[in-house]
């Protein structure tokens, strides 16, 4: 059990547990709770659910995340972040497509904790999460203006979207009361001001009694004020969920897909991001993929027991951090408390006034909002990341928290891509024609008939078109690709690749690549690549390739300098000078350029002494130096050639092979079965 990887942190920490410890994380529990209570009322609203829902949320999915979590001090519940999509999905989906949802999400969760996928959070880029919790912070407040200033709207006028929200509250200005103002101002000061002098009591749980009593012994704040009770029935005890009349059909299911995606995303992002905070306060190291599962978990939970989606709560599990809490039993004494509330103090929820709940949400918003940074990577960041991070908070704020995460993933996902392929570059290496200084060690000697490309950055699609700029001069015998700084390759690449190699085949051009990494390596091998390029043609180093290269350089060069004839020629050089058909043409092409002596014919004089690696590739060099006029005489070049030991292997390969020469009208397979000493 210990080296299972799905191991909750209550499981580790219970072993060495102490009466000391326990009645800390009891206190601190009960702080939490007290804070969570007044949060969970205002987030529900802020979501368009009933207030009792807030609290079933933290509740339930407070306790299982605490049980199975795989961090210390997590405390999970409704969060600031869910709000905006929440409404969104209840507006037009209905409670049954936000129970759908939310279990289809915390379903999601479950299967990326339990593969392994809390790493991979971290590849979205922060410029997104800013701008999405910058544009939820902006959409909470505007939602907010209605209750703060006591606007009411126009009967059947029901806004959803954040620019229908403040076209209603401009229709609705004439509607303003002053009283709601006035105990909205008091509460937001309370709120501010309050904590610079006491930090002990939560100054949203005193700005909620102060409000409540404004409203209960103020005769003239009584008329003009809404309380959660007069808008919203407080239900007393445990709640009861119905599930018989919901819609299940694949339509549905369906339908509120994207925003399941969406839920589980913001999840996981928001509970692994509390974690890290956590770690940072303790001094401890959660377990990223089981907290996936814990939150999955936790949010199946919520649906089950009448609630919302849930994810960590940065503010709460600080709070835990800070007042003593250090193991899982915290979170699970503060949904312990809140049950508490709900079966016997619930119904006092209901005096809490509405202009409070809106000024504990504008400080919300402000807190989550975290402008500060917003307005540091406006000044610092590169002009991409800025317009990424801008244009995924204008989404949000304008239409919803769906389109801009998926906008803006696709976006930072094009820029990397642009970065990436910015940075791979293919340079030719430069060549120096005077002298160089015999100390200096960086410059290395390079025949003038050899090409050496270096390659450095990863080659996937978005690069791979630089391959295809590689340009060879006229008298080029050998193109070398220098690979070392190349991590990687992808399919796209890896078919430039073969193109340039078969342009390379096509003009006679020896390729060799240098220190390929072991990816790369991998991909060729499994193309086939590696084998039709040849292992002698793979190096190790650069001096490697360049010494190979060179080994067919200097018998042409010296070739060159002496006045031998062609005869002579294929005379003095030994059997197994070739090591493949691709260096072959590379000869002949240098034998018979620039106007010198050789012509083809004079080439395939001796061409049954070169002896090349595998049989058919002997074959098709054969072939190619004949072209379509092989003959009698070709066939017994093949079939006598010492690349085979026996004529019969030599047959078997030429009937492989399927050569036929329509210009002479004859047939192989004739030819030889007619030969019976064959």
């Amino acid at each position: 059990m210990s080296r299972f990887y799905l191991k909750p942190k209550l499981f580790s920490v219970i072993k060495n547990y102490s009466k000391e410890q326990l009645l800390k994380d009891i206190v601190a529990g009960i702080i939490v709770a007290i804070i969570a209570l007044p949060l969970s009322i205002a987030l529900a609203l802020a979501s368009g659910v009933e207030p009792a829902a807030g609290v079933y949320t933290a509740i339930a999915a407070g306790f299982v995340v605490s049980f199975l979590g795989g961090s210390r001090i997590q405390i999970a519940g409704p969060t600031a972040a869910f709000a905006t999509i929440v409404a969104g999905v209840v507006a037009s989906q209905g409670m049954d497509g936000l129970m759908i949802a939310t279990v289809l999400a915390g379903i999601m969760l479950i299967l990326m904790g339990v593969f392994k996928l809390g790493s991979l959070i971290k590849f979205i880029p922060h410029t997104i999460t800013t701008g999405f919790t910058a544009g939820i912070a902006v959409t909470i407040f505007l939602g907010q203006i209605k209750d703060f200033l006591g606007l009411t709207y126009a009967e059947g006028v029901k806004p959803i979207e954040t620019i229908e929200k403040i076209e209603a509250n401009i229709a609705a200005i004439d509607t303003f009361s002053w009283q709601s103002l006035v105990v909205g101002g008091v509460s937001l000061a309370i709120l501010i001001l309050y904590p610079k002098f006491e930090k002990r009591i939560p100054p949203s749980l005193i700005a909620v009694i102060v409000g409540a009593l404004m409203v209960a012994f103020i005769p003239s704040l009584d008329s003009g004020v809404y309380t959660i009770g007069e808008l919203y029935t407080i239900p007393s005890g445990l709640p009861k969920v119905d599930f018989s009349g919901m819609d299940l059909s694949f339509q549905k299911i369906g339908a509120v897909l994207p925003d399941a995606f969406t839920i589980a995303i913001l999840a996981a992002i928001e509970s692994l991001l509390s974690c890290v905070v956590a770690d940072s306060m303790v001094n401890s190291r959660h377990n990223s993929n089981m907290e996936l599962v814990a939150q999955g978990c936790g949010n199946i939970a919520s649906v089950l027991f009448g609630g919302i989606p849930a994810t960590g709560a940065i503010a709460r599990t600080a709070a835990n951090a800070k007042n003593g809490g250090r193991t899982p039993i915290a979170g699970m004494v503060h949904a312990v408390v809140l049950l508490l509330v709900l079966l016997f103090l619930m119904p006092y929820a209901g005096l809490i006034p509405m202009p409070t709940i809106a000024a504990i949400l504008f400080v919300v918003a402000y807190n989550m909002s975290e402008w500060r940074k917003f307005l540091r990577i406006i000044k610092s960041a590169p002009k991409s990341d800025i317009s990424v991070m801008v244009i995924t908070f204008l989404l949000t704020v304008v239409f919803d928290l769906v389109i801009a995460i998926e906008v803006g993933m696709i976006l930072a996902a094009m820029l990397f891509m642009k970065r990436v392929s910015d940075v791979t570059a293919v340079t030719g290496w430069s060549y120096i024609e005077e002298e160089p200084d015999s100390d200096n060690l960086e410059l290395m000697s390079v025949p003038k008939n050899v090409r050496v490309y270096e390659i450095t950055g990863p080659l996937f699609f978005g690069a791979a078109d630089k391959i295809l700029d590689i340009t060879f001069k006229d008298y080029t015998d050998c193109l070398i690709l220098r690979m070392r700084a190349v991590p990687s390759i992808d399919a796209t690449a890896m078919n430039s690749l073969e193109s340039l190699y078969k342009k390379c085949e096509k003009k006679g051009i020896r390729l060799i690549l240098s220190h390929v990494n072991s990816q790369p390596l991998a991909v060729m091998q499994k193309s086939g690549f590696y084998d039709t390029l040849g292992e002698s043609n793979f190096c190790p180093h650069i001096s490697d390739a360049l010494k190979a290269a060179e080994t067919n350089m200097d018998f042409l060069l010296n070739l060159y300098i002496s006045c031998i004839t062609p005869e002579k020629y294929w005379e003095e050089y030994p059997i197994g000078l070739f090591t493949s058909a691709q260096e072959v043409d590379m000869v002949i092409k240098r034998l018979t350029s620039d106007g010198g002596k050789f012509s083809k014919s004079h080439c395939k004089i001796r061409i049954e002494r070169i002896k090349v690696v595998g049989k058919s590739k002997y074959i098709e060099c054969v072939y190619r130096f004949y072209g379509q006029n092989i003959d009698s005489s070709a066939v017994g070049d093949i079939i006598e050639s010492p690349c085979f030991v026996e004529k019969s292997v030599a047959v078997k390969e030429l009937m492989k092979a399927k050569i036929e020469t329509p210009r002479q009208k004859w047939n192989l397979e004739t030819y030889i079965i007619g030969k019976s000493n064959w």
